[in-house]
């Protein structure tokens, strides 16, 4: 298992979708259990360094993750004027269900099992695929997400255990992660971070979403497994 004090390398991918190239980061410890595809938020991509902090404490755990870009460079070039794409939810959800497909296929991690790890509206995306996928995807993590714009029915469909994750000042996200825990019936929990704003600015707040998404998907990842 990978640890603290040893980097994990990253190899460069390229994911096909519809037609379109999405540049990735694959992360692979010396000894992993499954692996979590992120979906950034809005405005967001692959090199975010929040994201990146909680995969290195994922590949610590013994995680593989996929960090990708969700929107090609002309999409985001366009997205960077017009915002016309950052909350296209369902072409994100398509962009999520077609990662998981290309990685599926991957002789590295082939048959090991899949998670999700969502942020602000990646979250939605991630929890529509979710629902979607069903079984295929083995649990979702949530920061700071916008659960709410999956919508009541999806919400309703999802089945791998999620958790989602707030920071305690951040009101409104709390209220809408609030609701959405009451329309999700998957085995659920909702964890609040005290002090943390909306992105988790706050010293030691993103390390502590770090090892609450570690330990989520380390249990929950393992349990399907064993069921394989």
């Amino acid at each position: 298992m990978a640890t603290a004090h040893h980097a994990t390398p990253l190899q460069e991918v390229r994911i096909p979708s519809a037609g379109a190239w999405l540049q990735g980061d694959l992360g692979l410890p010396a000894e992993f259990i499954g692996l979590v595809l992120f979906a950034h938020g809005s405005g967001s991509g692959r090199h975010s360094a929040r994201n990146r902090l909680v995969a290195r404490r994922l590949q610590q755990a013994g995680i593989a993750t996929l960090l990708f870009d969700l929107l090609t460079v002309q999409e985001e070039e366009v997205d960077l004027r017009t915002r016309q794409h950052r909350f296209d939810i369902a072409l994100l959800t398509r962009r999520m269900e077609d990662a998981t497909t290309w990685a599926s296929t991957q002789n590295a991690v082939r048959g090991l099992p899949m998670g999700y790890f969502g942020a602000s509206t990646g979250s939605a995306a991630a929890l529509i695929a979710a629902a979607h996928l069903g079984h295929r995807v083995a649990a979702v993590v949530s920061r700071g997400g916008r659960p709410d714009l999956a919508g009541p029915a999806a919400l309703g469909a999802v089945t791998a255990p999620t958790l989602l994750i707030v920071g305690g000042d951040d009101r409104e996200a709390l209220h809408l992660n609030e609701e959405a825990l009451e329309r999700l019936q998957c085995p659920k929990r909702l964890s609040v971070v005290a002090d943390a704003t909306h992105l988790f600015e706050e010293p030691g707040t993103l390390e502590e979403v770090a090892d609450l998404a570690a330990a989520w998907f380390s249990r929950h990842l393992l349990r399907t497994e064993h069921l394989v």
